[in-house]
């Protein structure tokens, strides 16, 4: 095989093994232990370094850096940490800095959607799908 046959055949993300779908994400690693952090407000560095697939190193420096920012504060309780994220405080980026943490957090917090369930939820806001937003009060 060539590597030109090589490049032009591609498999679904399905077929991909873990490390090749692995490259890149919508989302980064600070986002990934935010919402760690705000789904269990005592967990541990390691379980959140296994759970966003990082070390302990770079888990407890992220999460220095959210707490410097002011986007979580640590209190100490005995020999453990606790954590409670800021959900008021603006997402940093310029294209998305008028929405806030909590913002963020609420979409990635939602169930999951059933299997074989189409089209988009609506969050469990009571709208229907179809519903125009700006005749719902």
């Amino acid at each position: 095989m060539n590597s030109f046959s090589r490049d032009t055949q591609q498999e679904s993300p399905k077929e991909q093994s873990p490390r090749a779908t692995a490259r890149w994400d919508f989302l980064t690693n600070h986002a990934h232990v935010l919402l760690s952090v705000s789904q269990d407000s005592g967990i541990r560095l390691r379980e959140i370094a296994a759970a966003v697939g990082i070390t302990e190193r770079s888990a407890h420096k992220i999460l220095s850096e959210l707490v410097e920012e002011g986007y979580v504060l640590r209190e100490r309780h005995g020999r453990r940490n606790r954590y409670k994220v800021k959900p008021e405080l603006p997402l940093r980026h310029p294209l998305v800095q008028d929405r806030e943490v909590g913002d963020l957090l609420e979409v990635l917090s939602r169930p999951e959607r059933l299997p074989g369930k189409g089209g988009r939820s609506n969050g469990g806001r009571g709208r229907s799908p179809g519903k125009d937003r700006a005749t719902v009060r």
